[in-house]
């Protein structure tokens, strides 16, 4: 399934030109470290001759808001809104700043594309036309290009390239954007490109005002509106650091792992699945013998193969392009993936866990 969704997942192209009016949000919310590099970005985009940024700055403590408006300079482009209020009831609080700035906008939003950023990505300047090119090509309401995950700590290389294998080495890509079903669409909410009338259509953030996984419910909605969502590697023009370090990776997962498989029970499935797929191979190529270890060192070079696959698409394409020492890098990740495996089940029971005690806290503020 890795080697043919190589072949067949889309990729970000530089070169178009593109004359529709383009609308982008970046929700922010204590971005103070990254807020600056975003901006920076944004205004260095080119090939898109109408662009509107509106930075929100969702009740920061850390002078986000000072620090994008310095950024953004005397750019007329560029909007920054600082808001003080909490999230309505029932809101968690990136739905809720998507939403107001979105509602900022105004009629800006009813034509083009509407794009929605974290400030933790960064981009390339031909990024966002290549993005919206995309999408108007696939003929889709909603194109996911997948940033390439950067990665620090030990834990973060074990959890992190997971959020891109995870589908990758497991969904029918082809399948996937030929059909309108629900339960195979795709999304990261890193990065989302919508067709604005479809965002508007559907109800836009109001309709997952109360999700953890937004993204992909978002995506979701549309295709229950028989839309079409697509997603792409986006590794060439956009890359993302998305927890700098252990607690702020245990943290993030904790708040939303719960939700990703519909219950306790499909939860457990998952994971019980997982297990038994990569961690009993190599178990069996280690303490089996003959025909046992046999097909336990296959089913481990398997696990390895699809995770190596798709690292080297998320960060650059069908050819890679990667230095020696980031394949080393590669194949030592895939090495561990039974670690990662292990990772991934104590953060499900974690999430599960802070769910119940009421615990899911995701900067600063409790979860609806």
């Amino acid at each position: 399934m890795a080697l043919a969704n190589r072949f067949a997942l889309p990729r970000l192209v530089s070169g178009p030109i593109v004359d529709e009016p383009v609308t982008v949000v970046v929700p922010a919310r204590d971005e103070a470290p990254r807020i600056a590099s975003i901006v920076s970005d944004l205004r260095a985009q080119r090939g898109l001759r109408r662009l509107r940024v509106v930075i929100f700055d969702d009740d920061s403590s850390d002078g986000t808001a000072d620090l994008a408006a310095a950024t953004a300079g005397t750019d007329e482009r560029f909007t920054v809104v600082r808001s003080t209020e909490p999230p309505p009831p029932g809101w968690t609080g990136k739905a809720a700043a998507c939403a107001a700035a979105v509602a900022r906008a105004g009629s800006a939003v009813d034509t083009g594309s509407v794009v929605f950023v974290d400030a933790d990505v960064r981009l390339a300047p031909d990024a966002l036309a290549a993005a919206v090119a995309l999408l108007r090509r696939q003929d889709a309401a909603l194109v996911s290009p997948f940033p390439y995950q950067q990665t620090g700590s030990v834990l973060e290389r074990l959890v992190q390239p997971l959020l891109f294998w995870s589908w990758f080495a497991l969904l029918p890509v082809a399948l996937s954007h030929r059909t309108r079903r629900p339960s195979m669409a795709v999304a990261c909410g890193q990065f989302l490109v919508f067709d604005a009338h479809s965002y508007t259509a559907v109800g836009g953030h109001a309709t997952v005002a109360a999700s953890p996984t937004e993204d992909l419910d978002l995506a979701r909605a549309l295709r229950h509106a028989g839309l079409r969502t697509t997603a792409a590697a986006a590794g060439r023009m956009a890359s993302c650091r998305m927890y700098d370090g252990p607690r702020p990776l245990v943290g993030g997962y904790t708040r939303w792992l719960w939700s990703a498989f519909g219950s306790p029970t499909g939860a457990a499935a998952v994971v019980g699945l997982s297990a038994l797929s990569y961690l009993v191979p190599p178990i069996a190529a280690v303490l089996g013998d003959g025909r046992t270890r046999r097909w336990g060192m296959a089913g481990a070079a398997a696990a390895m193969l699809s995770r190596i696959l798709a690292r080297t698409t998320e960060r650059g394409g069908r050819r890679g392009r990667a230095r020696p020492s980031q394949l080393t890098g590669d194949v030592l990740e895939a090495a561990a993936h039974p670690a990662s495996i292990l990772a991934f089940g104590a953060l499900t029971a974690s999430s599960f866990r802070a769910r119940r005690s009421g615990r899911a806290l995701w900067k600063a503020r409790v979860l609806p």
